[in-house]
């Protein structure tokens, strides 16, 4: 049996009170719908430098990596043989204020209250924040036949 190769991701769960910024998906994967601040991972880089790095490309925001807290792990089959491994990290200490830096990709980014989160979240994503809202087990499995 081959090693399996997945996808590292880090998404960034930015919360302000009972408040947590989505962004509205603008590219053909899950056009339209919401998103937290996410992306790969690059090679040889700390996860939360890779958090950090990808919610300022996103956002324009700022944060220190010392100030994510990780808080959930999705492990994520998109099809048989693609896996992705996605690292989600909490943000309460930021600075600026968010800004669609990437408006080729994202239609809108905006603060939803925790307890009126949108239905139409993409699946992966949602995983994380849920896991991370209502599951105390540190690990989420999306995807995955069932044994």
């Amino acid at each position: 049996m081959p090693t399996a190769t997945p996808v590292v991701d880090t998404h960034v769960i930015l919360r302000d009170g009972d408040k947590i910024l989505l962004s509205q998906r603008g590219s053909p994967y899950g056009y339209g719908r919401w998103h937290l601040p996410s992306g790969k991972l690059d090679s040889g880089e700390p996860l939360p430098v890779g958090a950090a790095r990808e919610l300022w490309e996103e956002t324009g925001l700022t944060i220190d990596p010392d100030h994510l807290r990780q808080v959930h792990v999705v492990h994520h089959q998109q099809a048989p043989g693609n896996e992705r491994i996605g690292f989600f990290f909490l943000a309460t200490r930021w600075e600026g204020e968010p800004t669609n830096r990437e408006p080729d990709k994202c239609l809108d980014l905006r603060f939803f209250d925790v307890h009126d989160l949108p239905k139409d979240i993409i699946e992966y994503p949602a995983a994380g924040l849920y896991g991370y809202l209502m599951n105390p087990a540190p690990l989420t499995l999306h995807g995955w036949p069932e044994p």
